[in-house]
């Protein structure tokens, strides 16, 4: 049952009215956090450190608010409807991008852009599945992933994670046989891992055998540790057949409301996006697509700026859980998150709550990217959230609260 709607429904007489599988799907995590956040009074003094949403406090780069601003005045092209999978010249400047940063070769006619991550992993789907299909989802999962499997009445499979929080690889083995695709994030949302390219070698290999999809989401891959390509999946033959890759624009730019992703795989799979595509969005923003544009071209310095910050949040979040929150556990951490267990191992949602009535910190519990059968005691953190000394007065409530 959702956490939220199909409650409030009961005794109304309208839950028959409903359709059962959105009835079934979880509410958002945010949302519910979020009435945590309005319902909890917090300590005196101590201000609200909200590390629940991976989402950036501070606008766009001066040089794409300008590049918008003059786009909405001269450019009547950013008001009218676009092509279904994108204008031109964001798909032709994806494919070399992309084709020259993994060592690939990718053409424009193997990009849709999308309405954000969330709508390209959406279409994925849809190319991939029918109602009653299973889908393998690592397990912790991103929950809005999770959610649109329960929405389209797809099955999901869950696959456990071992060291690193690595997804299994001799489960997935075991249990590809009853699947039509499965998904891979990295860097990892809600853990934070990177997956090496050897693994990722080997989930392409393993779905190519079984003849399933293998759909990567990399929505944090601009902030991703390594340098250079963090897989060598678009050099493999054939890559199309089998590849769906998902990226977002969000994070990288700063241009979450303007909704622009991307999904690159091969040509035939595209062209049947292009019927779920027209018929949810009609086109992907021309805003966000302009926004997307400029970046490309002419802010490469500012990202690698932008990715040092981060990495350097990283680090020192991962120092200072060493030194002073040595009896916590970091199960990951990278890019936009950390994965933690503090210590004495209570229930997840419990300890949750509990951390924001008393140290005024709001993270979600890991319960709310597990399946409800697997008890945890872990929490999400969106450590990206906070600057340094925001990540120094975070360690210190929570060494308070343990």
């Amino acid at each position: 049952m959702s956490r939220h709607g199909a409650a409030a429904l009961e005794g109304s007489g309208t839950m028959t009215m409903i359709n059962p599988n959105l009835l079934a799907a979880a509410g958002s995590p945010i949302m519910e956090a979020a009435g945590w956040r309005d319902a909890t009074p917090l300590p005196d003094g101590m201000p609200l450190i909200d590390l629940s949403q991976a989402a950036p406090a501070t606008p766009p780069h001066e040089s794409i608010r300008q590049r918008l601003a003059d786009a909405a005045l001269n450019e009547p092209r950013a008001h009218y409807y676009g092509n279904v999978l994108g204008n031109e010249d964001l798909r032709a400047e994806i494919a070399t991008q992309w084709s020259d940063r993994y060592g690939g070769m990718i053409k424009a006619g193997q990009v849709a852009v999308t309405a954000g991550c969330n709508q390209a992993f959406c279409t994925a789907l849809m190319t991939a599945c029918a109602p009653g299909d299973a889908v393998m989802l690592p397990a912790p999962w991103y929950f809005n992933h999770k959610m649109w499997l329960d929405m389209a009445g797809l099955r999901c499979v869950p696959l456990p994670c071992s060291a690193g929080m690595l997804p299994d690889l001799d489960t997935a083995r075991r249990r590809v046989g009853d699947v039509k695709a499965m998904v891979l994030v990295t860097p990892n949302n809600p853990t934070g891992a990177e997956y090496p390219d050897d693994l990722m070698r080997a989930f392409f290999d393993l779905a190519r055998e079984a003849g399933v999809v293998l759909i990567v989401d990399e929505t944090y891959r601009d902030f991703h540790s390594a340098d250079g390509a963090p897989h060598t999946l678009f050099q493999q033959t054939g890559w199309e057949e089998t590849l769906v890759h998902l990226y977002s624009f969000s994070k990288t730019y700063r241009i979450m409301g303007h909704r622009c992703g991307a999904m690159i795989t091969g040509a035939e799979r595209v062209e049947q996006a292009e019927k779920f595509l027209d018929t949810v969005t009609i086109c992907p923003t021309q805003m966000g697509q302009i926004a997307a544009l400029h970046g490309l071209r002419t802010l490469g310095n500012w990202v690698t700026a932008e990715r040092a910050e981060f990495l350097g949040r990283r680090r020192l979040l991962e120092a200072l859980f060493a030194e002073k929150l040595s009896n916590w556990r970091l199960h990951g951490a990278g890019a936009y998150f950390a994965f933690v267990s503090p210590p004495g191992g209570a229930d997840a949602t419990v300890t949750a709550q509990r951390l924001l009535a008393e140290q005024a910190i709001l993270a979600l519990p890991g319960s709310m990217f597990l399946p409800s059968d697997m008890p945890t005691d872990t929490l999400r953190i969106a450590f990206a959230n906070a600057d340094g000394d925001g990540i120094r007065e975070v360690v210190r409530r929570l060494g308070a609260f343990a």
